[in-house]
């Protein structure tokens, strides 16, 4: 009787194990990675110091940038993309703190679907006021991009309701031809300041152990 017992509560907890690991899985597999965003390139033409025609440029406000989204590790999840809002800013080479920051513009890209495993790009240009760009005497300037949006997924056939808001921003520097400085020839990369949610999974995979081993045990 006691082997009977010890024998239908082994397979309880089998099917309990196989059960969470199925669940894990499909969550593992369900669940969307977060698009990557980056800025490519990044032209600010008032600050062409070495160009030939210098008046024209230094009357030229327009910045023209080149906005990277990428979705390639979600190769079977497209994302809904609501209005993308970027917001321009740019510091005096002499105090680089945030509340010495100048507002160059706004610039807002209309919603748009991406398919799963794709990179997207957006040239756009904005007309940069605020900055006596002939007072910009540095080898070296510096510009923020904070980008504000929220996204839906696309997963199999169904879209997800809930919507996931991004708060981002990228810090770029500029050289003396008003050209992006980059790093390996790679763009600048949105970042945020808030805990990587990756944590959360780890937590989930720990839990999942200890109960493991309890079953186990």
């Amino acid at each position: 009787m006691e082997a009977e017992e010890g024998s239908c509560c082994r397979c309880c907890c089998s099917f309990i194990f196989t059960l969470g690991l199925t669940a894990l899985f499909m969550w593992l597999n369900l669940k969307p990675s977060n698009p990557v965003y980056s800025i490519e390139n990044f032209d600010v033409f008032a600050l062409n110091k070495t160009a030939n025609n210098s008046i024209y440029y230094k009357n030229n406000h327009t910045i023209r940038y080149d906005f990277k989204l990428n979705n390639k590790e979600n190769k079977d999840k497209g994302v809904y993309y609501d209005a993308l809002n970027l917001t321009f800013y740019y510091f005096d080479a002499l105090n680089l703190s945030l509340a010495n920051k100048t507002l160059l513009g706004n610039d807002t890209i209309t919603p748009f679907y991406q398919g799963h495993g794709k990179n997207t790009h957006r040239i756009r240009t904005i007309d940069a006021r605020g900055v006596k760009w002939e007072n910009a005497t540095a080898t070296t300037s510096f510009f923020r991009v904070e980008l504000n949006t929220t996204v839906r997924f696309k997963i199999v056939f169904w879209k997800t309701k809930r919507r996931h808001r991004f708060g981002l921003f990228a810090d770029l520097h500029v050289d003396e031809q008003g050209i992006l400085i980059k790093r390996k020839k790679k763009g600048v990369k949105f970042r945020s300041g808030a805990r990587n949610s990756k944590c959360c999974n780890f937590h989930f995979l720990g839990i999942l152990g200890i109960l493991t081993f309890i079953l186990l045990w």
